[in-house]
């Protein structure tokens, strides 16, 4: 198997411009947001045939869509700022078309046509043999060596990861408390993510696939809607959510993804701190190039360092006293796990 490396974080973390960095790296093929794009049901347990494992990438991710549909795309949402011959109204856009292709190429579509044309035709395979076999096309295509994926909001899915790639590597990317839940609560995703935890919270239910039609009738009449095909934008655009819920959900994704990070043997994981490749970024990303296996090319490191954008860092601090102090109360327990991992 190729070198694989999942960047893992909460989102909002500077990760994005992470994946831009590493895609112009001549020898890393850089998966912008693959596991986010099919999320868990791209990684089914037995054989798949090669028909099976292409529905698993091209059919499209149901919630994306109705963000898309309802007028809340995130920003990561890549193909819909450069439209192909895909839409939501129309075709649906596939899994790996949202995110993953038009970061790699000016012609999603052409690229996922090649894939297509030789996956559909794959033996059986585990989920993983897919994957190994999807990287290797990849790579060769694009002349790339080692693989490194990069998802949001993917701390959550390691135990997953590291059962279906035990000889993967893991990057924990983090970035300041404060400042990254004060990011959250200005993101679309994660707005709705909040909403959805509240419905669950108010319902009692573990998932919003187990609630029951009364459940749903009990909710408020600005939370049921979020659970429709088709809802109002202002919902989970205009509502005013506190900024100190999205710094409880900071600490709570923080703490449970340290945990699973920590269960990585010691030679595959690693940490990478938002603050520090600001501050630094050659030397942090000289660091993180040794990780996963490539060179530190002077070039790289430069266009790195350029890209890099630290007019965000900090953010948090501007805000009223009581605002900022509600903020570091409520990331307190996320700042401590993460300053006990890194000793």
């Amino acid at each position: 198997m190729r070198a694989l490396t999942f960047v893992v974080g909460t989102g909002r973390s500077g990760s994005t411009a992470l994946s831009g960095i590493l895609n112009a790296h001549p020898d890393v093929l850089s998966l912008n947001e693959l596991v986010s794009s099919v999320q868990s049901r791209g990684f089914p347990e037995g054989l798949l045939g090669g028909g099976e494992f292409w529905r698993l990438l091209a059919d499209p991710n149901p919630l994306f869509e109705r963000m898309i549909r309802n007028g809340v795309p995130m920003p990561e949402f890549v193909y819909t700022r450069r439209p192909g011959r895909f839409g939501t109204e129309t075709t649906g856009i596939p899994a790996l078309s949202l995110m993953v292709l038009p970061h790699l190429t000016e012609d999603p579509d052409g690229l996922f046509d090649e894939l297509e044309k030789q996956v559909r035709g794959w033996p059986g395979r585990t989920a993983a043999g897919h994957y190994e076999a999807l990287f290797d096309v990849l790579c060769e295509r694009f002349g790339r060596t080692a693989v490194v994926e990069r998802s949001g909001y993917s701390l959550e899915r390691v135990p997953l990861l590291r059962r279906t790639f035990p000889r993967a590597r893991f990057v924990h990317l983090f970035r300041d408390g404060p400042d990254c839940a004060l990011s959250m609560s200005r993101h679309t995703g994660y707005r709705l993510i909040f909403l959805l935890r509240e419905i669950l919270a108010r319902t009692g239910a573990e998932r919003v696939e187990d609630l029951t039609e009364e459940q749903v009738r009990s909710l408020p009449p600005e939370l049921s809607p979020l659970l429709t095909e088709r809802f109002d934008s202002a919902l989970v655009l205009d509502r005013e959510l506190p900024a100190a819920g999205f710094a409880a959900l900071w600490s709570e994704l923080v703490v449970r993804g340290v945990a699973r990070v920590e269960d990585v043997p010691a030679p595959m994981r690693t940490t990478l701190c938002y603050e520090d490749l600001i501050d630094d970024p050659r030397r942090e990303l000289t660091r993180l190039a040794g990780f996963i296996g490539v060179e530190p090319l002077p070039r790289w490191l430069d266009t790195g360092a350029a890209r890099l954008d630290g007019s965000r860092r900090g953010a948090s601090r501007r805000l009223p006293a009581a605002e900022l102090a509600a903020l570091r109360e409520g990331c307190a327990p996320g700042e401590r796990a993460l300053a006990c991992a890194r000793g």
